[in-house]
């Protein structure tokens, strides 16, 4: 991974004990790499695991927890004002692509993407469909890849 990158674990489909020990393995190596570890659950969960920050809707990270990085997620301006207005640290914006995990779904493309990532007042970071060849295309400094269904 790059510098300045990290993990953002979410594994829905593995049930609470099998997510911690999951979690607690993903972690263990990406700290060993000096990468950034966001949990997508609670401020409390993520500080009882040793997450570095929480990731879901601009409305799930209230209130903010000292420590901890709050990244919201955002698919349209209303949503960014969300983050903007509760004081997220950074936005994923997506679908930026087509994704495995939504076939057929609306995507955002390139120029709207620039057009909302825009009225962020935090960075932006691109979601949804993401590789090494659409962040050039994209051209855009942060970006993630997630990929749902493995």
């Amino acid at each position: 991974m790059p510098r300045g990158s990290g993990l953002i674990y979410r594994h829905y489909h593995l049930g609470d004990p099998e997510r911690w020990i999951r979690f607690r393995t993903l972690r263990r190596v990406a700290k060993a790499l000096g990468h950034t570890v966001i949990l997508a659950d609670s401020a409390l969960t993520a500080s009882e695991w040793g997450a570095d920050g929480i990731y879901g809707s601009s409305r799930s990270l209230c209130p903010k927890r000292a420590g901890l990085l709050h990244l919201a997620t955002a698919h349209n301006a209303r949503e960014i004002g969300l983050a903007n207005r509760f004081g997220a640290d950074a936005v994923l914006l997506s679908p930026v692509f087509a994704t495995r995990s939504h076939p057929g779904g609306v995507v955002l493309g390139v120029a709207r993407f620039r057009l909302l990532a825009q009225l962020s007042c935090v960075p932006v970071i691109a979601l949804g469909g993401m590789s090494d060849h659409r962040a050039r295309t994209l051209n855009w400094p942060n970006w993630a890849a997630i990929d749902g269904l493995s």
